[in-house]
């Protein structure tokens, strides 16, 4: 398969592939599987529970994620942040690789997420127990994150959908900067996907250079979400086109979404053996890819 097919590669769009869920164009078919049948077929196609090897990025990032699933160690000079924790079950080992790293987990102080599904914060719930961490959150996530899923739009009721709660330890609202020591990340509020789903900029130095670092989120119509007629909560569609202004308004260099396929999370690592953090330079493909899911969004609304 190759690269640029990984990048446009996204949960909905393997399952589609085997006509189990969306087209690639959002619109549900008539044989639309149920939210169980597309998890468990996006979660074993993409590798969502694999293990895979920790990595640095550039500057205080550091990969600890699975093969399929972004989570991201931000160092600081007075305790660390983890943004993500993949599925239930990954929390142990997410926090074997910060070991891996060199990092003791006691020292991560904030544990964030881009938004409160089983893929990105199942692993929370341990990993707030074995590092005493804080969790912080978007104002418009909090009752989600502390219901285990149970209050979600689309999802409620759906017990493979579940996972945890943790208590939110700190509210944060639109463009309120996230600071632990002198790691400060800018929280964009782009719903859509969740109604609190968040995007996070960060700035960071590295050999000499500073780059903009943008944690994107919110794009995603999944299988079974209306976005125009009978939408799937009130303001939904007008949601989505507030996230892809957001996300359009942003310069990143850099960018590291929480599904690894859909930036080439393995092809910019191998290239970072030889080129270090330029590697991890796409600005293009970031722009490219919001256009891609702007377009999604607005054939699905056309065709409901």
């Amino acid at each position: 398969m190759d690269r640029r097919v990984r990048i446009r590669l996204t949960p909905v769009a393997v399952v589609a592939a085997l006509g189990l869920a969306a087209s690639a164009a959002g619109q549900p078919p008539a044989n639309e599987p149920t939210p169980p049948v597309f998890l468990k077929a996006a979660r074993t196609l993409l590798k969502w529970d694999e293990p895979a090897e920790p990595a640095h990025v550039l500057g205080p990032i550091y990969f600890a994620g699975t093969k399929g699933l972004g989570s991201y160690l931000i160092t600081g000079s007075d305790g660390h942040v983890l943004l993500n924790s993949g599925m239930p079950g990954s929390g142990p080992l997410i926090e074997a690789s910060v070991k891996k790293l060199g990092f003791e987990p006691s020292d991560v102080k904030l544990l964030l997420c881009g938004h409160a599904h089983v893929d990105h914060v199942g692993g929370h719930a341990h990993l707030k127990k074995a590092t005493g961490a804080k969790v912080a959150a978007m104002r418009e996530e909090k009752e989600l994150l502390e219901s285990g899923g149970k209050l979600d739009f689309q999802y409620a009721g759906v017990k493979e959908f579940e996972f945890d709660p943790v208590k939110v330890d700190v509210v944060f609202r639109d463009e309120d900067e996230v600071k632990r020591g002198d790691i400060a990340l800018t929280a964009r509020l782009t719903p859509g996907h969740t109604r609190g789903s968040t995007s996070y900029v960060l700035r960071v130095n590295d050999g000499g250079k500073t780059y903009t670092v943008v944690f994107p989120d919110g794009t995603g119509v999944n299988p079974g979400y209306r976005v125009a007629g009978n939408p799937s909560y009130p303001g939904i569609g007008d949601d989505f086109r507030r996230t892809f202004r957001v996300l359009e308004s942003l310069r990143p260099d850099v960018w590291l979404p929480a599904h690894n396929e859909v930036h080439g999370l393995d092809a910019k690592l191998a290239r970072a053996k030889k080129d270090g953090a330029k590697a991890w330079a796409d600005p293009d493909g970031y722009r490219k890819w919001v256009a891609l899911q702007k377009g999604r969004f607005e054939a699905a609304a056309g065709k409901e």
